[in-house]
């Protein structure tokens, strides 16, 4: 990022609105996590000339891992705070300091549930009854209490958990500011309607409110007395903000969504899905797609040239769901933004684990098959999902936030659309291809020495990264271990699984190229929707080799497009030549596989260094078979290291708690594999003087 062209293009892109920004490295790893009232000028103080004059040691050292920023427009700078405290509790980033604690935005409390309700601030929202309410949440704690104490001087209210004395009234009542709630001088009724006005303020409804407010305004400046005008004043501003609508934290928290929407020009379309989870913003996964309203598809309109399909592919339905022949440019222009969704969520949700899948979707536009869509996602989940098209209220606000950054993004992907679209046809005059290819995998291995070793799939479309359809495989050849690596064989090994449902369907007697053109859909093709047009291999010759090996064992060979690319010179080889082809390491199409080849490095030794701690973090313990967590958790604790385990004898493995004479056996033969078991007489001498040290 600190490129000079580069950082100048991507800092003219930033919008002047409010929102968040992330700061990412080359590893794709969020750095910083920040809000803004104006975000360009906000992004942009973090790059002034000076190197950095005036920011502190740590934002110094993060400014220079910078290698991309992303942006999440909101509609005022409260909503960027909430969600900026979601997205920096959800995801930790490094140089954040602050708001990285489990600490929740404040909650009013109105428990209804009792005779005479009490009204507090809590951060907790437990479980206490149904009739109980909670209004809420607030970004600012302080502005909250005060408005409290504000409507508890305006309205009468009980102002203590707990009575102060036990057969008679406080000063509170005295003065007005409480109807003797202890002593029961008002009913419960009473009460009850008094605090639902009280409740109406904290649900927006606060114009009973703001008028006791303006008459005691009018009456402060009419005695001249201007501080305490300024103070009401003031606390009417306050209760402006307080009251403000939320739409990054919305108050359905029981209900998970997510929300899409798109905007597109006459040639591409920029779709932002934004996930909603318990209430509040997660995630943001973006897509690109061809704004072109097509036909129906049929075998005489298929190009043939087995190629992908197109990102808005025409949809294959039965005639009697077919659009009529008649259908005007116009109808077919505004079904266009339906048929983009609809290939959104099915490229999607056809990706992602069931799990995965929320029981809502908000949508911008129907979708032509949306009861089909529905019934489809439903069956994947095991439950109901509802697709709906707001049109009213905070969902529709919802949809309008998400289509503000699909516009951005859309800006975006023009500048940058030409510049793809020439990387693409230059990649396929390099290959020797009918037409630029769409969908591109890359390939890696990482591993050290043999140990952990990982592989990862990349996938590029229309020349830019497609990270829901990234893949990482664990190597599973028992040839590949700690001390012995074979590149040749983990490479055909993840070839043979990648490509495995492909050899069956054609094995099978299915057509290719029929599965090619019916790939834009996942509804009609059994999950078969990710045929690549180009596959990238990270290596020389001699991984190619191993990869078409893989392939001829799954008589796919002749129908896969391959090359590989090696680092050392930037050499682009094909299978049976034996130079490499006549390319420049600078030319438009190299540097797409360059790009490819070096973000399916970055992600294959991402995953890597992933499992090789999380097995740095296991016990050896754990590889004895018929030890649990819990066991294992016993051991330790009965011998206070692994040092004393392996000194000591089965008779005194047995003693631990939980294991029996043949699982403390066991563990004394995964120690001592070729020994002799000692006998029964006790453990040996070391073991003592190694416990009483532990001791």
């Amino acid at each position: 990022m600190l490129h000079p062209q580069r950082l100048k293009a991507r800092l003219g892109e930033i919008p002047s609105e409010p929102g968040c920004y992330l700061m990412r490295d080359g590893e794709d790893r969020i750095l910083y996590i920040g809000k803004a009232k104006v975000l360009r000028n906000r992004v942009r103080s973090y790059f002034q000339s000076g190197g950095g004059h005036g920011h502190s040691p740590r934002i110094s050292l993060m400014v220079r891992q910078v290698c991309d920023i992303e942006v999440i427009v909101t509609d005022s700078e409260a909503e960027a705070l909430a969600l900026e405290a979601n997205l920096i509790k959800q995801n930790q980033p490094h140089f954040n300091v602050l708001l990285k604690d489990d600490k929740k935005y404040p909650y009013l409390c109105i428990t209804w549930s009792e005779a005479y309700p009490r009204i507090f601030i809590t951060r907790r929202r437990r479980l206490r009854s149904p009739l109980d309410r909670f209004y809420g949440p607030y970004v600012d704690v302080g502005l909250l209490r005060r408005t409290l104490s504000l409507v508890k001087r305006v309205f009468p209210l009980r102002q203590r958990p707990l009575p102060l004395h036990r057969d008679r009234t406080c000063l509170n009542y005295d003065i007005g500011r409480c109807p003797g709630v202890c002593q029961e001088r008002i009913s419960s009724e009473d009460y009850h309607q008094s605090l639902r006005k009280v409740a109406m303020v904290f649900q927006g409804r606060s114009d009973e409110l703001m008028e006791l407010l303006a008459e005691q305004m009018a009456r402060y400046a009419e005695r001249l007395d201007f501080e305490a005008a300024a103070r009401v004043r003031d606390q009417l501003q306050g209760l402006d903000t307080l009251t403000a609508d939320q739409k990054m934290s919305v108050g359905d928290s029981s209900i998970s969504r997510d929300v899409i929407a798109l905007a597109a020009d006459g040639r591409v379309a920029a779709v932002q899905l934004f996930q909603m989870r318990a209430g509040k913003l997660v995630g943001r996964l973006g897509f690109t797609a061809d704004a072109m309203p097509l036909p129906a598809a049929s075998p005489e309109t298929a190009d043939g040239s087995g190629a992908a399909a197109p990102a808005v592919p025409p949809q294959p339905q039965p005639a009697s769901e077919a659009e009529p022949q008649s259908l005007s440019a116009t109808a077919a222009a505004a079904l266009a933004p339906g048929r983009i969704l609809q290939r959104v969520v099915e490229e999607h949700y056809s990706q992602v684990e069931p799990v995965e899948i929320p029981p809502e979707l908000l949508l911008q536009h129907p979708l032509p098959q949306q009861a089909l869509i529905e019934e489809w996602l439903s069956e994947r989940r095991g439950r109901r999902v509802r697709l709906a098209v707001p049109q009213r209220q905070q969902k529709a606000e919802l949809i309008e936030l998400v289509v503000r950054n699909a516009t951005y993004e859309l800006e975006r992907a023009q500048r940058g659309a030409e510049q793809q679209l020439l990387a693409t046809e230059d990649l396929a005059q390099l290959l020797d291809l009918a037409t630029p290819p769409r969908r591109i995998e890359g390939f890696d291995i990482s591993h050290i020495q043999g140990s952990d070793a990982v592989a990862s799939q990349v996938v590029f479309i229309d020349g830019l990264p497609a990270k829901q359809h990234y893949r990482k495989y664990k190597i599973q050849s028992s040839s590949i271990v700690a001390g012995h690596s074979d590149d040749f064989m983990a490479m055909a090994e993840i070839m043979r699984r990648r490509f495995r449902r492909w050899s069956q369907a054609k094995a099978e007697g299915g057509n290719l190229a029929d599965l090619r053109r019916l790939a834009g859909t996942a509804l009609h093709t059994g999950g078969l929707n990710d045929w690549p047009d180009v596959v990238m291999i990270d290596g020389g010759k001699g991984q190619l080799s191993a990869v078409m090996e893989a392939l001829r064992e799954l008589d796919l060979h002749e129908d896969l497009v391959v090359c590989s690319l090696a680092k050392q010179r930037e050499e682009v080889f094909v299978p049976g030549a034996k130079q490499p082809l006549d390319s420049e390491p600078d030319q438009l199409g190299v540097a797409l596989l360059r790009r490819l080849r070096d973000e399916a490095h970055r992600f294959a030794v991402s995953f890597h260094r992933q499992q090789r701690g999380e097995r740095m973090k296991r016990s050896r313990l754990s590889d004895i078979p018929g030890l649990g967590p819990k066991r294992v958790r016993d051991l330790l604790a009965h011998f206070r290291s692994i040092d004393a385990i392996q000194l000591a004898s089965p008779a005194a493995i047995g003693q631990a708690p939980g294991l029996g004479p043949a699982l403390a056996r066991q563990v004394w033969e995964y120690f001592h594999p070729e020994a002799e078991e000692p006998s029964q007489d006790g453990a040996p001498a070391e073991l003592e003087t190694l416990q009483s040290r532990s001791a």
